[in-house]
């Protein structure tokens, strides 16, 4: 039986979102590609003022909005006020039986041309953001500490509107913490404290699960499967400011698991439009990523 998902600004508004990933590593790295790569997630300001203006002609909301200084968004179709050509590509019907892979995956094994997009820190503060999921129906995949999903942080989200974008909830530990090295016994009150929090928080016990800063060993995989993890889940392309960096090779591969985050209040919404334009020139549907694990 297919889940049912709720619109993103209603899980919004009890908690703010966040999500890391990264790679297997002994020490704090980022993954790109099935390696440890030390600064491999991007840093930079690629949306700065570039992409803020980008935005701006294109009807956005650059750094949150009106609220923040921005214009709204032009009327019209939803793909049109945020910059798209044309419509995103409809996503196939989900498998019946979802395909084998590794606990820990960074992109689903499908023939389907789709992608998967997970997002990070401060998504909810972005409030164009949370209007871009809510227009396109985009579906989204989040990973919350315990402290991004408090309710001190509704105050960046405004009521959502009936039906729209979804998202799913899931694990990222109760702490950003750095696992590896860890025990046992504290690897597991991390995974599974969290999973209770947001069993309890939302209604719905998170399935996947991703470590702060991508980096596991194996008492975290123990761990996680111990806590009810159907997989660990890292990246296979990486973007920050909508440059997308792959893993290998230059352009996306169908069941590729996009990471997508901001450094700045406002860049969200601004990165996801620049990452949508590329999943549209290289003819890929956004598809949703619990639906494949």
């Amino acid at each position: 039986m297919r889940r049912a998902h709720r619109p993103l600004t209603g899980l919004l508004a009890a908690g703010a979102l966040a999500l890391t990933g990264c790679a297997q590593s002994v020490e704090p790295a980022e993954r790109l590609g099935g390696k440890a790569v030390r600064g491999a997630a991007p840093e930079g300001r690629e949306a700065g003022a570039a992409g803020s203006e980008a935005l701006r002609a294109h009807g956005g909301q650059p750094h949150g909005g009106p609220e923040h200084g921005g214009p709204a968004p032009r009327s019209g179709a939803p793909y049109a006020r945020w910059g798209l050509r044309e419509p995103l590509r409809p996503a196939p019907a989900p498998p019946v039986r979802k395909p084998d892979r590794p606990f820990v995956v960074d992109r689903v094994p499908t023939r389907d041309k789709v992608v998967f997009l997970t997002f990070g820190d401060g998504a909810a503060q972005d409030s164009a953001f949370v209007r871009l999921v809510d227009e396109l129906d985009l579906p989204v995949s989040v990973f919350l500490t315990d402290g991004t999903a408090a309710p001190g942080h509704r105050r960046f989200v405004r009521p959502g509107r009936a039906g729209g974008g979804s998202t799913t909830v899931q694990n990222h530990g109760v702490g950003h913490v750095y696992l590896p090295g860890l025990p046992y016994a504290g690897q597991r009150a991390q995974i599974c404290g969290q999973r209770d929090r947001l069993e309890a928080r939302f209604g719905t016990r998170p399935r996947l699960f991703r470590p702060p800063y991508g980096a596991y060993d194996n008492q975290t995989l123990r761990a996680a499967g111990d806590c009810g993890a159907d997989a660990v889940v890292l990246w296979w392309a990486s973007a920050q400011g909508g440059a997308l960096r792959y893993a290998r090779g230059d352009r996306l591969r169908p069941g590729d698991i996009v990471f997508a985050h901001s450094r700045r209040p406002g860049e969200l919404a601004e990165a996801t439009v620049r990452v949508l334009r590329r999943v549209q020139e290289q003819g890929f549907a956004v598809a949703r990523l619990e639906e494949y694990l």
